[in-house]
């Protein structure tokens, strides 16, 4: 071989190496590969749980726990939550399974101090209690139309605020900040029994629900 022929060989092959050395890859990488690979990750990533909440009261139950997702900027959650209902005069104690969505539009910092304050979240939720006592559709046994209502499905609204303190990262174990919220809220059916019975009042038709929101990821 020509030894000039070879000389500009061996300069175009450093030349590569260092061009592909300074993007972070090697001859025998395949970009479009490990560009598949991080977003099959990444996809997998996304659907790993962010935090867990415990709760009582809501309509969710008199204790309930779950855990959600949260994105936009952390402005929206995504909640799945378990109750437990007590059995109270029935003859046993139910369970209920709650799909929450949660709305943050503000978020507060509190000077320097590692808190901050969200002075209003709105939450819609959908919550199933899961007993064969109660139906979706009215039973036959029942006269057509004597029921409007589903016993075991309603819809919800709330209306709350939240308070959460940062951990430094020299003092995180488990999560990253914690958070202290409360919420009144109300259900379908609780609205129009109070819009057809003047003696149910406003007040009568909300329920308060404390929580507690650790942040893992």
């Amino acid at each position: 071989m020509n030894r000039s022929i070879f000389n500009r060989l061996m300069v175009t092959l450093s030349l590569l190496c260092v061009w592909m050395s300074a993007h972070g890859e090697t001859p025998t990488e395949l970009p479009a590969y490990d560009y598949r690979v991080e977003q099959y990750r990444s996809g997998w990533n996304r659907l790993v749980p962010r935090y867990v909440k415990l709760q009582t009261g809501g309509l969710m139950g008199a204790v309930s726990v779950g855990t959600g997702w949260n994105y936009g900027r952390d402005h929206w959650e995504t909640d799945f939550i378990l109750g437990l209902i007590p059995k109270f005069s029935d003859d046993h104690a139910r369970v209920s399974l709650t799909l929450k969505q949660n709305y943050y539009p503000w978020k507060v910092q509190l000077g320097n101090l590692p808190f901050t304050f969200e002075p209003l979240s709105c939450s819609f939720f959908v919550n199933v209690i899961m007993d064969r006592d109660y139906w979706v559709s009215q039973l036959d046994k029942y006269p057509n139309g004597y029921y409007w209502f589903s016993t075991r499905v309603r819809m919800n609204l709330g209306l709350g605020q939240r308070w959460t303190l940062r951990i430094p990262e020299s003092r995180r174990k488990f999560h990253r900040s914690v958070s202290f919220y409360y919420e009144f809220s109300t259900c379908d059916m609780y609205v129009t029994s109070a819009v057809t019975n003047r003696y149910i009042s406003f007040w009568d038709i909300l329920r308060l629900s404390l929580g507690v929101k650790f942040q893992i990821l």
